[in-house]
């Protein structure tokens, strides 16, 4: 809701910028860090977070790589692409200048592709093209590939892995899948080595490895007694098919298994940064203060908090007639009662911005914590219209990290200046 055309009276908003303690925010953490992951429960812009840091990173020179998971399509709109593809995209300096931007460096943008990621693992990992051609054609495999459970989550980090190395770009951001737990990507490496690496597959490659078919008698009684009676069920070319892939795999288990270490490993390293998004509601700060405890847990820092959207608290507010005054000096043609009514709004406003400081006390506790070394907490404003396009991105990114020279107060004056439109 915008807040009244004058600014109060006797003391300038307390914006979210200024809350600040760091004034460059997220800036030295595009300065040195070469992956960037923006962890946060659904809704709370985590995606747009990710694009304006990018857009931050790219007018400071860096070559960027965007990848995200499950983009709006405004966002596409917003960079001038017709919609987020599998293949890298970099959105044209043209784009930038009819903004009035200065971009000395890149931003590409890509959208992760489960089951290419998936494949493309399978052939590096695969000791031959003609066992390679097996698993790709199993009917099981191509639906673990596109549907099982964690699987994406596990080819969102592969993907980051994959081009962590890649010289084309100076810093890779992910935005991390849209689950129910926004952190199971970090289990996903040991989840799927144990599913391939479980009592089930071991009894399937017993019964199926000696003789290149099924063989129940290999097993013991009461095993094959149950698969006995799946196989009435579903075809023993079920049975078959399972045991087929289970083979195949146990033969690039190895490599897997050291693949997905390298990928945990990866995750912990420091050239990794997280950046945990939530906004001011109640329930939305309870997941993230979940979500820092689990990378706490897991030995990971947490770097720093975006909370979004996040209402101006006001001061003293001008009278209904300083408002009406204001009003009359601007030209503009409103109702009578505008004055008293634009009043309302900024103590509405106002009062929604204490409302969201209050729910903001739980994060004190995370910020300040002795064994992450402390975590940058960063305030974006209630943006008064939707972000849409790559000026409104430039917004964010200036609140996220300002230029050099740019400072806490510009970055007040341009939130103060939002609210008031």
């Amino acid at each position: 809701m915008p807040g009244p055309l004058a600014p109060p009276r006797s003391t300038s908003p307390v914006t979210p910028a200024s809350r600040r303690t760091d004034d460059a925010g997220l800036a030295p953490l595009l300065a040195s860090r070469r992956v960037i992951l923006c962890v946060g429960c659904g809704g709370v812009g985590k995606t747009t977070t990710t694009a304006a840091l990018g857009l931050a990173a790219a007018r400071r020179g860096k070559r960027v790589l965007c990848l995200t998971i499950d983009p709006a399509r405004r966002l596409s709109q917003s960079l001038g692409l017709e919609e987020m593809k599998t293949e890298a995209q970099t959105i044209e300096p043209a784009r930038f200048a009819k903004a009035g931007l200065d971009v000395p460096g890149s931003m590409t943008v890509m959208m992760l592709d489960t089951k290419s990621t998936f494949d493309g693992l399978v052939a590096s990992l695969a000791p031959s093209p003609e066992q390679r051609d097996r698993i790709l054609g199993n009917v099981l495999y191509k639906y673990i590939s596109t549907s099982l459970a964690g699987t994406q989550e596990y080819m969102a980090m592969e993907k980051l892995y994959a081009v962590r190395g890649d010289p084309s770009y100076d810093l890779v951001l992910l935005d991390t899948p849209p689950t129910a737990n926004a952190l199971d990507f970090l289990d996903a490496p040991e989840r799927l080595v144990g599913a391939i690496d479980s009592a089930a597959t071991r009894w399937f490659v017993q019964a199926f490895q000696s003789s290149g078919r099924l063989s129940l008698n290999l097993l013991a009684r009461s095993t094959a007694a149950v698969l006995r009676g799946i196989g009435k069920l579903t075809g023993s070319g079920f049975l078959e098919q399972i045991a087929a892939f289970i083979s195949e795999m146990n033969a690039v288990f190895g490599g897997w298994k050291q693949r997905a270490d390298a990928v945990a490993s990866a995750l912990r390293g420091p050239d990794v940064a997280y950046v945990l998004v939530t906004t001011p509601d109640p329930l939305c700060v309870r997941e993230v203060l979940y979500f820092a405890d689990r990378l706490r847990e897991q030995e990971m820092r947490r770097d720093a908090f975006v909370v979004n959207r996040v209402h101006p608290e006001y001061g003293a507010l001008p009278g209904p007639a300083e408002i009406a005054a204001a009003l009359d000096g601007s030209g503009l043609a409103l109702a009578p009662d505008a004055a008293p009514r634009l009043l309302q709004a900024a103590q509405d406003e106002s009062r929604m911005g204490k409302l969201d400081q209050l729910n903001l006390i739980a994060l004190e506790a995370a910020l300040e914590d002795e064994q992450s070394g402390g975590s940058v907490r960063v305030d974006v404003p209630a943006f008064p219209y939707d972000i849409y396009d790559v000026a409104g991105l430039a917004r964010i990114a200036d609140v996220l990290a300002p230029l050099p020279g740019a400072g806490v107060k510009n970055n007040e004056a341009l939130a103060a200046a939002e609210v008031r439109r």
